[in-house]
């Protein structure tokens, strides 16, 4: 895209989208936040003051409408994501799309087909942030021998997790309407380990709903039938195989964050003890135990979507976090975990064809 000057306009207005999009994209250089349709108009003027966005929109057709408008920022919950990011795409903006792609992977799906319709056009998703620092380093390790052959990858995250609390509040997040198939913060977490290990072909879930109603705004028990406790088993494509526990209900437990990486020759650990911060460990074949992995600062990757975008729009860089095959393959892998604790089977990977 030859254009200096870039014109962004924002529906849905959300938490990551104030403290992340936002500002990070009213940070690029010749970037304009043009205008913005939240889910309110009262809300939409408070965000427009706050950060000097130039208009205010009744509905977010008025955004796909404005011809001065390039390319648009969708910070909606999952429900919305397929309808936005298609509708976009087909009135020629670019799109950035909040995390977790869409409902299910039938979505994801047309949404990368729409792109592929478009591949003149810039299409994001919002990536996993939580293992950037660690990436560069796990990727090369594990490429450059240091694990020798996979054996197996061994997660348990109950970062945020406590005793279950039958009070706490319903939030969208418990909503299959709203969020679609996707459970806790499993698909962020699988979506950086993918970075490591690649993939997984096969599935197999169990899970459950410890607080199993939640009252709403207005005080009326809603059913959560979404879990809040999910142990996923399978194998990887690229040999292996993989554990993943992810729980919001467990109490007390010694490691918010413990992930190994088995090998036949080393042993990585991504761990961070309550209150701490997340660290690499690393040990070979001889060694007594695990030593803390210092990343110099170059290795380190860090938070650059905003930049990511307005560099692919104006044609100096390609989207590496995330792009839309990428998002596609967690959406696979999210509905067949869903489907395994449906029907209590192993579900096979990848499940259409990209």
């Amino acid at each position: 895209m030859a254009k200096d000057t870039i014109r962004v306009g924002f529906i849905g207005a959300g938490g990551n989208t104030r403290s992340r999009h936002i500002p990070g994209l009213k940070a690029q250089a010749g970037v304009e936040l043009a205008a913005v349709a939240n889910r309110s108009v009262a809300s939409g003027r408070k965000i427009a003051r706050e950060f000097g966005i130039e208009k205010v929109c009744a509905d977010w057709q008025e955004i796909l409408d404005d011809d001065s408008i390039d390319a648009i920022c969708i910070g909606t919950w999952p429900y919305m994501h397929e309808i936005l990011t298609v509708a976009s795409l087909e009135a020629g903006k670019h799109v950035m799309c909040e995390a977790r792609m869409a409902m299910n992977s039938a979505e994801g799906h047309r949404m990368l087909a729409a792109s592929r319709r478009h591949p003149r056009l810039t299409a994001q998703i919002v990536p996993s942030p939580m293992t950037l620092p660690f990436d560069q380093t796990i990727i090369a390790m594990i490429s450059g021998g240091f694990i020798g052959e996979l054996i197996a990858l061994d997660a348990r995250i109950a970062a945020g997790s406590d005793f279950p609390n039958p009070n706490a509040p319903f939030h969208w997040r418990h909503d299959r309407t709203l969020s679609g198939n996707n459970i806790m913060s499993m698909g962020i977490w699988y979506e950086g380990m993918m970075r490591w290990v690649g993939p997984m072909k096969t599935v197999n879930a169990v899970g459950q709903s410890v607080v199993n109603h939640r009252r709403d705004e207005s005080g009326r028990r809603q059913a959560s039938t979404i879990p809040d406790h999910v142990d996923i088993t399978g194998e990887l494509e690229l040999g292996g195989q993989m554990r993943l526990n992810v729980t919001t209900v467990a109490g007390l437990a010694a490691y918010p964050i413990d992930i190994h990486i088995f090998g036949s020759e080393g042993t990585l650990r991504l761990y961070q003890a309550p209150g701490g911060q997340t660290t690499l460990a690393a040990g070979k074949r001889g060694d007594k135990r695990l030593k803390d992995v210092k990343i110099p600062k170059s290795k380190q990757g860090v938070w650059r979507v905003e930049e990511e975008f307005i560099n692919a729009i104006r044609g100096k860089e390609e989207i590496t976090h995330t792009d839309f095959a990428t998002a596609v393959k967690y959406m696979e892998w999210t509905d067949a975990v869903t489907m395994s604790l449906r029907h209590r089977e192993v579900v096979k990977l990848p499940l259409m064809g990209n």
